[in-house]
């Protein structure tokens, strides 16, 4: 019998996906369960498993190209007598790739997805077990992966662990700044090159993933407030407690995330039935991704971990969102998000809002202002500009302003509350 390897749904906003690289090249055996495809989603790579035993008589979709969720994109043959069998009906087969309507699948998907935890563990088999990442960057950097010693979970090679025996130096993402005192990056030396003039370059999943969720944002009626907060305090703790792991982004969602304790319409979002009121305070925080696009990773019940927890989940997120690992439940279920400029020298900007939720915080970088004491005395203190977008449709200007007010008053006067 000939099944058909689909192409799978690995999120619900998922309508196409790209094909990262085939770990199997026709006429290789199968093992139920074993990864075939690796499939690159909104916003992270999957290893793709076949539900049956056999062989991958031929590939409908090569590396790189996109096909439809549910579209064919290869065909599995029970027996070898078969493969002759699957490759004419692949060559009488319309493509599925690059767009084409998917065809109606009768039956159910035949390649099964991995379970959403954080990273696969080894198998008993023994199998090798890396990352898509991982594989992806051991064959342009042409590395042996069975010569590298993971140090992910469970042994598990990691795209970082490739880079360093390959001797390169692994890519950081641009993440929210390690001080809410920043200066703007000095003048480089020479302008770069622009290697893309004149060129038109198609969008990768992940930017295609953002442009659709900016349109979906451009329906929600959203307003604007602004205010600005006084850092000198929340920069003394930061230098108190920097040298045990925690970053300056952990201390604002921490901040965030009490003050959203108070104001219960903030983290609210507005729903055909009504305003949904969630149960949890999760912090989505923008992180822009060295390829293009950007991605939330989600700090969950932030309002409840303590800060040393918080911030050592930011590193795990940030290193697994670099490395495209991340589970869909850990960039998809935030209820208010942060976004943060401020290490680019930014003063204050406008964010649009995330679809699904009510509130986007913008944080510029914080700078030595002339502020009075309100006794006629003038002084100097760090002070950063905050921004926040809501919908009009849950949430008004009155509570967008007290929300505001209130995490002023922790960030300037209550900062011992952000270790309790």
């Amino acid at each position: 019998m000939i099944h058909d390897i689909f192409m799978p749904a690995l999120s619900s906003t998922m309508t196409e996906g790209k094909i990262v690289s085939w770990e199997k090249a026709p006429g290789d055996k199968i093992e139920k369960g074993e990864t075939v495809v690796v499939v690159e989603s909104d916003k992270a790579d999957m290893d793709v498993e076949s539900f049956y035993s056999g062989y991958l008589a031929t590939i409908l979709v090569d590396a790189g190209q996109e096909a439809p969720v549910g579209a064919a994109i290869a065909y599995i043959a029970e027996t070898e007598a078969e493969i002759e069998e699957a490759q004419k009906k692949a060559s009488s087969a319309p493509s599925q790739s690059n767009g084409a309507s998917a065809p109606k699948v009768e039956e159910k998907v035949e390649v099964a997805t991995p379970e959403p935890t954080p990273t696969p563990i080894n198998k008993p088999s023994g199998r090798l077990i890396a990352s898509p990442r991982a594989k992806k960057l051991a064959k342009e950097l042409k590395v042996d992966l069975t010569t590298i010693t993971g140090t992910g979970l469970n042994g598990r090679i990691t795209a970082e662990d490739v880079e360093k025996v390959a001797g390169k130096a692994p890519s950081q993402p641009t993440v929210a700044p390690v001080s809410a005192v920043t200066a703007p990056p000095s003048t480089p030396a020479q302008a770069p090159v622009n290697n893309l003039a004149g060129e038109t370059v198609p969008l990768n999943t992940l930017q295609q993933a953002v442009v659709r969720n900016m349109m979906a944002s451009l329906q929600v009626p959203t307003f604007h407030v602004s205010y600005d907060i006084t850092t000198d305090a929340l920069d003394t703790l930061y230098r108190q407690i920097k040298p045990k792991g925690v970053t300056m982004t952990a201390l604002l969602a921490k901040a965030v995330a009490l003050t959203l304790q108070k104001h219960p319409i903030v983290n609210s979002s507005y729903t055909d039935a009504g305003i949904k009121y969630n149960e949890s305070i999760n912090i989505a925080i923008a992180v822009a991704m060295p390829d293009g696009g950007l991605i939330t990773p989600v700090l969950k019940n932030a309002d409840q971990v303590d800060i040393y927890s918080l911030a050592r989940s930011w590193k795990d997120l940030v290193a697994r969102a670099r490395a495209k690992q991340l589970q869909p439940d850990e960039y998809s279920t935030g209820t208010f998000t942060i976004s943060n400029l401020g290490m680019f020298g930014v003063s204050g900007f406008d964010a649009i809002l995330p679809p699904g939720q009510g509130s986007i915080l913008a944080v510029g970088g914080a700078r030595p202002t002339v502020v009075s004491d309100g006794n006629g005395f003038f002084g100097v203190k760090n002070q950063m500009t905050v921004n926040i977008t809501c919908d009009h449709r849950n949430i008004y200007g009155a509570d967008a302003a007290s929300f505001l007010k209130d995490l002023a008053q922790l960030i300037e006067s209550e900062t011992h509350s952000l270790t309790l």
